[in-house]
């Protein structure tokens, strides 16, 4: 399992892994397939060699099979924080330690910027895995967030999870 920031050369698998996470698991994002359906390769690579933003990926063999995202914030009086997205591993590599090397990253990666001293995220309330995987990692829930997404007719409450660094 090779752990390594992404960038635009990988938007294409990138893309690929997106639309599946969406697809399979709409509950945990709060982008929609029908959101990102026709985004082409260059709108991903555009988000991928951002500056700004830090995407990691999972290659298994060199297929990428898990992502994350880390996003410092960029206003003056909120440095200090940082938020994770977009995690998601295939579902034919899930407990195999992928996810939590990839969240692993992510909080060294935050750990390397000086200004920021804590990481938000939030999960669906009902993936007990995913809350699972960020407690172990010292993540504690701080709220709910009651019908924080409609599918279908069906809301979902989401946690706001926080790890202070």
């Amino acid at each position: 399992m090779e752990i390594r920031r992404l960038n635009g050369g990988d938007a294409e698998s990138y893309r690929d892994l997106r639309h599946e996470a969406l697809l399979k698991n709409p509950e945990a994002f709060s982008s929609s397939y029908e959101d990102e359906m026709n985004y082409e390769a260059l709108d991903y690579r555009q988000r991928l060699d951002s500056k700004l933003t830090y995407t990691f990926g999972a290659f298994d063999g060199g297929q990428l099979v898990g992502v994350v995202t880390l996003v410092p914030e960029g206003k003056v009086k909120l440095k200090h924080r940082a938020n994770i997205f977009a995690m998601y591993v295939t579902s034919s590599q899930r407990g195999r330690g992928s996810g939590r090397e990839l969240v692993k990253t992510a909080i060294q990666q935050a750990e390397q910027l000086e200004s920021v001293e804590q990481i938000y995220l939030t999960v669906n309330a009902s993936n007990e895995p995913a809350k699972g995987l960020y407690a172990s990692l010292g993540f504690k829930t701080y709220g709910v967030d009651k019908k924080a997404m409609r599918i279908d007719g069906i809301y979902h409450d989401e946690e706001l999870m926080v790890l202070f660094l």
